[in-house]
């Protein structure tokens, strides 16, 4: 009974339980609605934020809707959201999305997609404000897809978050803190692990010259960080950043600044999910590369659950920043004081 005891004292102060939050940010923010669930946002160069959106409270529900991504143009004053999948006609449940932009400003997106009988990776191309898709990718590797960064049109790294798929078993990996799940390359035509025992791999990009690959682990608490072979795309673990915190999403802005959307308590994060009733506090750090194998870490935003429950991303364009939740039915869009 001791044992069990202790155990469970163990779990709640990893997961950050017995954290004191002191709320801040330098600016101010203001709520955007209608899209509901916006767990990943990416920014292109031009200032057109890409919004991967899914009602996951009617999924766990057991009555999905189909999913949506949107647009929304940072450059203009008054910014709405443009629905790029309208023209998606298979099931959709976008999860982690990412980009690659050619020489020549073409854009191709690929996109988790969960199903309820699959896990898939789609792909499209974005022209004129609407996503045309290309194709499927399924494999048997992809166990439990969260995130994924594209290395060309047709190359990507994808996490898996567990190493099973079903839900007692998430649960007992999480609780029991196993550092199990891995990261996929996808070469364009096959799948082949590239990293593994990662606690919860979440969050995955890649550094603007393509040699360092960055993963957000969740329940690990921390951001490893790989060298990248740009000929081989095999990767290296170079160090590990604690940040006593569930890392989720990462995104990184013109000048090379990681952004990182995070839960500080990962157990009321899973009341949370149950409950949206219930609210999960929200942070954001910025992480800063300063030298070989030197970065700064900066929290850039805390808030009790209020103004935002489980922020799961943050992107950052000029002095703006969009802040993305996993549930809620609204985003966030900031404004910073005096830069960042």
């Amino acid at each position: 009974m001791v044992g069990v005891s202790a155990l469970i004292i163990k779990t709640m102060n990893d997961a950050g339980e017995f954290k004191k939050l002191t709320p801040h940010f330098a600016g101010e923010c203001f709520p955007v609605s209608g899209a509901i669930g916006a767990e990943d946002i990416t920014i292109l160069k031009n200032g057109i934020a890409i919004i991967s959106c899914d009602d996951r409270r009617k999924t766990l529900n057991g009555t999905p809707v189909q999913g949506t991504i949107y647009a929304y143009d940072l450059k203009e004053e008054m910014p709405q959201l443009i629905d790029l999948t309208a023209g998606v006609k298979f099931e959709f449940h976008p999860h982690g999305i990412s980009v690659f932009e050619n020489k020549n400003n073409e854009v191709r997106l690929a996109a988790v997609n969960h199903t309820q009988t699959k896990n898939s990776i789609e792909i499209f191309d974005l022209k004129n404000n609407v996503l045309i898709h290309d194709k499927t990718i399924l494999d048997p590797l992809l166990v439990s897809p969260n995130d994924l960064v594209m290395i060309d049109n047709n190359m990507l790294y994808v996490t898996n978050d567990h190493s099973v798929s079903t839900q007692k078993g998430k649960m007992i990996e999480d609780f029991l803190q196993l550092s199990r799940s891995n990261v996929l390359f996808y070469n364009g035509q096959n799948f082949a692990v590239a990293a593994t025992k990662l606690g919860y791999a979440n969050g995955i990009n890649v550094s603007r010259d393509g040699t360092t690959l960055y993963i957000a682990e969740t329940v690990g608490n921390r951001l490893s960080i790989f060298s990248r072979n740009t000929s081989t795309n095999e990767l290296l673990f170079k160090q590990s950043i604690d940040f006593k915190s569930g890392i989720d999403n990462i995104e990184i802005d013109a000048a090379g600044n990681l952004w990182i959307g995070s839960h500080p308590k990962l157990l009321t994060f899973a009341r949370h999910a149950k409950n949206g009733e219930k609210l999960s506090p929200s942070q954001v750090f910025k992480v800063s590369p300063v030298a070989d194998n030197t970065y700064a870490v900066d929290e850039i935003y805390l808030d009790s659950g209020d103004g935002l429950s489980a922020s799961s991303v943050a992107a950052v364009y000029n002095n703006t920043m969009l802040i993305g939740p996993v549930f809620d039915e609204y985003f966030l869009q900031c404004d910073f004081n005096n830069g960042f």
